[in-house]
């Protein structure tokens, strides 16, 4: 049973989207709503590399996004990989099917643009989110780093 519909994100979508986003974000200051041109700018980019950013609507409103990235790799024979960023469920939808909804779609056009591998992080502090991840079958098999960059 379908419990959203998943589509890619359109330009009427971002401000919504964004505010998904915001609302489940560990740093929202760093979430402008008054610069959504630069939100549908990196969507379009995104796409325009094969890959997409999803959304996930109920009764005509958005409450998941996920960004999907198709990048190459220079191993497993310059193979085609996805990465998933940016999983948000609007906090009074979450645990009703929509991340799995979300992340199925996102699975879909990873195997339609022949990747052979999905990965995705998640912040250490995130533990429900871990256990959502491993219920769908994915499996913590690094350990992830990041430098911000100022």
């Amino acid at each position: 049973m379908t419990v959203a519909a998943v589509r890619p994100l359109e330009k009427a979508d971002t401000a919504e989207a964004v505010a998904v986003l915001r609302g489940g974000s560990n740093a929202p200051e760093f979430e402008d709503v008054s610069r959504l041109e630069n939100y549908w700018d990196a969507a379009l980019e995104t796409r325009a590399r094969g890959g997409d950013v999803l959304v996930a609507t109920r009764d005509n409103e958005v409450v998941g996004v996920l960004q999907v990235l198709i990048f190459r790799h220079f191993q497993h024979t310059g193979g085609w990989c996805c990465e998933v960023e940016s999983v948000h469920v609007r906090g009074d939808q979450r645990s009703k099917g929509i991340g799995a909804e979300l992340l199925a779609a996102a699975e879909q056009l990873a195997r339609d643009r022949g990747c052979y591998r999905i990965q995705l992080t998640s912040n250490n502090i995130r533990e429900d989110a871990h256990r959502f991840y491993e219920r769908e079958g994915y499996v913590q098999s690094h350990k992830g780093f990041k430098k911000h960059l100022s």
